[in-house]
């Protein structure tokens, strides 16, 4: 046909727009191997108290027997035992996960009574052996529309292979076993599929909605931790990509920048991954500044007595002695404020950040009015720590280097290098303690309800922090800490 090598229109459009709507994630979750094992594995207890509410109805009829025609009724039977030995996940790739379970069996106990044509009753116990039971079931992820994770059973079938009868009784009732060997299965087979996707929607499902997607921080910001859609999948892992960008409260507006590509190494050796994109923490930096909060004020009173350079006229006017002149004995006060957004930057072997900042030194009037004194401009350099700790990512900063330049004068010119050690140990005493204050408090990580983390292990890889760790599942609290470095 003359259009067979032509794309079609829509398809070409429906290419476009994929293309424009597809954003990186600024933090990834991944699920590996041994991450879904474990998952199987508490899933298994769950789906094994569920399976056991399997009901057996009673059942009757006849049949001939050495003793002639005779009814019979089996009743009363209740399983006493219900295991699952054997059972994998796997991922199935752009799909999501199959379950399969073999090797299991369910032990039943009963009883029976037969009837004769002419009245005689015969009754005892029985007990029944269903062997080689294999389950298999598809789980379908996904994402709602509020960003939470989503799992929904997709095609699952069963299959009994054999069942093995004790019939015991007084004259115990040793006729054909072809009725129970029928009936059991034909009973039990079709329950089986129901009580697995019941269990998954039940217990699983709400269990994926606990996933926070929206984590405040303060009166401020907040942490939109929506997946971006649903989770890819693999044939190794399952990587859950979520949103990972702050945003303030009072109105949610998009940074000026976009996440960078992640590339999360292929590593296996534990339950799960994180990948947390220096995106992350650049849009709290941009919120926090575009919201006014980035400013710090530093007064006498918050200076350690033994420092010999006070927040004074007298004891900064040894420095500019113009200061003095001009406000002779007065108090002094510095507004430290942020001039752009700081920008964490991450690169294989360590994490910086070089914030810039304005100092405006102010002279306070007997009035309690504020005199404007000078204005400094400094840049500085800082190596940033970063720790996880119960279930928060904390953070410390090491001032390393400080660049002053003076934008501004009004007492008159003077050497900035005068003011270089009173403004370093302000800087270091006292804005970054309250700073590193702040960041101790930390950021919550998007972790279902009374999941623990064990084992973990971080390192910085370019433009993102990797860390991994075992999972626990319990309501027992963790105080565990790890710091980078």
């Amino acid at each position: 046909m003359a259009f067979s090598n032509v794309i079609p229109l829509s398809l070409l459009l429906a290419m476009c727009m994929n293309m424009a709507g597809a954003v990186n994630p600024g933090f990834v979750v991944r699920l590996t191997q041994k991450g879904l094992d474990y998952a199987r594995q508490e899933g298994m207890s769950v789906l094994q108290r569920e399976l056991a509410k399997v009901h057996i109805p009673d059942f009757s009829g006849s049949t001939h027997s050495p003793i002639g025609k005779i009814k019979y009724n089996f009743y009363g039977m209740a399983i006493r035992n219900f295991q699952l030995p054997i059972s994998q996940i796997s991922p199935v790739p752009n799909v999501g996960l199959k379950l399969s379970i073999s090797g299991a069996f369910i032990e039943i106990s009963g009883k029976w009574k037969i009837k004769t044509r002419i009245g005689i009753q015969f009754n005892g116990g029985f007990d029944v052996k269903v062997e080689g039971i294999s389950i298999s079931v598809g789980l379908k992820l996904g994402s709602d529309g509020a960003g939470r994770p989503t799992i929904a059973p997709s095609d699952c079938s069963c299959h009994i292979s054999n069942v093995n009868v004790h019939i015991s009784g007084k004259f115990g009732y040793t006729s054909d076993h072809s009725n129970v060997n029928k009936k059991i299965p034909q009973n039990i087979s079709p329950q089986i599929c129901p009580l697995v996707k019941n269990a998954i929607t039940s217990k699983l499902a709400p269990l994926l909605q606990t996933l926070p997607v929206t984590a405040k921080i303060d009166k401020v910001a907040a942490i939109d931790y929506s997946l971006t859609g649903p989770p890819p999948v693999t044939a190794e892992y399952v990587d859950v990509q979520l949103k990972g960008e702050f945003f303030e409260l009072s109105h949610h507006t998009p940074p000026p920048f976009t996440p960078p590509s992640l590339s999360l190494p292929a590593d296996h050796n534990l339950m799960i991954y994180f990948g947390i994109s220096d995106y992350l923490f650049n849009t709290a930096g941009f919120v926090y500044h575009s919201a006014g909060k980035l400013i710090f004020n530093v007064t006498d009173n918050m200076i350690p007595k033994d420092f010999s350079i006070r927040l004074n006229t007298s004891s900064f006017g040894t420095l500019i002695p113009q200061l003095a002149k001009m406000y002779p004995d007065m108090l002094m006060k510095l507004e430290i404020t942020s001039t752009s957004a700081p920008f964490l930057d991450i690169k294989p072997g360590n994490v910086t950040i070089s914030p810039k900042m304005d100092i405006q030194a102010y002279v306070i009037l007997p009035n309690a009015s504020l005199a404007p004194a000078f204005l400094l401009n400094v840049t500085t350099n800082a190596l940033a720590k970063v720790a996880v700790s119960s279930g928060r990512i904390v953070g410390s900063l090491e001032l390393s280097r400080v660049q002053m330049d003076l934008k501004h004068s009004d007492v008159g010119p003077f050497s900035v290098a005068l003011l270089n050690a009173a403004v370093n140990y302000y800087i270091s005493h006292i804005l970054l303690p309250q700073v590193n204050d702040i960041l101790q408090k930390g950021y919550p990580l998007p972790l279902l309800d009374h999941l623990q983390l064990t084992d973990v292990v971080i390192e910085p890889r370019q433009n993102f922090l990797l860390f991994g760790a075992n999972v626990h599942y319990g309501i027992t609290e963790s105080n565990w800490s790890v710091e980078l470095f």
